[in-house]
Parts: structure tokens; C-alpha cells; sequence
């Protein structure tokens, strides 16, 4: 399992659509990864659906602080790998920081993590612009 670390809430204001476009390009690296044989994990893809149980539907609310973070360091303790995303992040900065004290490979680049192939990267077109990589 690989973590895609990256911008989700940072430089967003919380704005709904930049929160949307930030999730969409931490999502582009799902492909190639899964491709290669892992399992591509983001941590939103979690910890909003527990915020939404709760009831929260703002990443800004006080609760999402206790949920955000927390799961993606919970999902470092089952994570063989991190892709750190390029973009100012202060959860995807803290993420590798963890995976780095746990040992845990961390990629700056799909082209780094074992498996990913040019191809894999190809079929998602633009992703390498996109992505910043």
C-alpha cells in the first residue's frame, strides 16, 4: 500500500472546489500505482467519509482536525511506501516525516516507485505535468 501524499486543504482557503482539484490530482497518481501492483491510498479517501459519519461537512470544523492527520498516520502503520507530491503541505510534509522515522521508502517521483512503468504513466494522459513530477 502506498500513501499519495500531497496539497489537499494547503493554499485552498477551504474553498470547495479547490479542496475538489486537490483531491483530483492527488487521485492521478492512483492509476500508475495501482498498475504496478500496489494499492494507492489517500487519506482523505478515509478520513471524509468518518467526518462525514460524524456529521462534519467542513474540513474546517474542529473535529476535522482530529481526523485528518490522525488517519493518515494510522494508515502509516500499514504503508509500505509514500509518494510525496510536490506543493506546500504541512500533513503531507508531516507524513513523511513519519514514514521516514518508521523506515517507510519515500518516492518524489511515480517513476521511482517499483513496478511503475513510462506506459503506466502515459495512460492517464498529462499526469506527469499535471502531477508536477
Amino acid at each position: 500500500m502506498i500513501l499519495i501524499a500531497g496539497p489537499y486543504r494547503s493554499g485552498t482557503g477551504d474553498d470547495p472546489v479547490l479542496l475538489r482539484q486537490n483531491l483530483d490530482r492527488l487521485q492521478e497518481a492512483a492509476w500508475p500505482i495501482f498498475e504496478a501492483g500496489h494499492l494507492p491510498m489517500i487519506g482523505e479517501w478515509v478520513a471524509l467519509p468518518v467526518l462525514a459519519s460524524a456529521g462534519v461537512t467542513d474540513v474546517a470544523h474542529p473535529l476535522a482536525a482530529e481526523v485528518m492527520y490522525p488517519t493518515a498516520e494510522r494508515l502509516l502503520e500499514r504503508c509500505d511506501g509514500v509518494l510525496r507530491l510536490p506543493g506546500e503541505s504541512r500533513g503531507a510534509d508531516q507524513d513523511v516525516a513519519i514514514a521516514r522515522s518508521r523506515g517507510i521508502p519515500v518516492y518524489t517521483s511515480l517513476a521511482d516507485i517499483p513496478g511503475v512503468s513510462a506506459a503506466a504513466m502515459l495512460t492517464t494522459p498529462g499526469i506527469v505535468r499535471r502531477l508536477g513530477m
